[in-house]
């Protein structure tokens, strides 16, 4: 086997490792605030977003059905971690943005976590973290596609 199957062969390994932790870390960071890990990533979601973003826009990022979008906005919103506004180009569509409070609440769940984080990406330099942001949005963007993919060709 050449060095660089080998190397594609350890990227898909330690891939689906990194997967697999990171669904146990989801998994335990939704225990610890009481939330259901579907929850938890569309918190951490609108929490990259800069402003509110629409129910359906939800819907996309996370993969959900237009209901299923709804209802989690609607536990979200019943938990204080969200709220809704009027959109003002369209006032049928409400927006959603994450409450202060959900934001001060993550943020402090994500504060040993994160700097566990930051820790590990210090051995890097800042081409290596370059590279590591790049193959993240490449990797992101492919497992979006593959799984529209998948759930489009039933």
């Amino acid at each position: 086997m050449s060095n660089r199957a080998e190397m594609l062969k350890r990227i898909s390994d330690e891939s689906q490792r990194h997967y697999a932790a990171y669904t146990l870390f989801n998994q335990a960071m939704a225990d610890r605030l009481g939330l259901h890990p579907t929850d938890l990533q569309c918190v951490a979601l609108l929490d990259l977003e800069q402003g509110p973003i629409s129910t359906g826009e939800i819907a996309r990022l996370a993969g959900l059905t237009p209901g299923s979008a709804t209802r989690l906005v609607d536990r979200l919103d019943k938990a204080g971690l969200v709220v809704r506004h009027a959109d003002p180009a369209d006032r049928r569509r409400a927006l959603v943005a994450l409450t202060p409070e959900a934001r001060a609440r993550i943020g402090s769940a994500w504060d040993v976590p994160g700097r566990a984080f930051v820790e590990m990406l210090d051995h890097y330099d800042d081409d290596a973290l370059a590279l590591i942001a790049d193959y993240l949005e490449r990797a992101a963007s492919v497992g979006r596609a593959q799984a529209q993919r998948l759930t489009t060709s039933a």
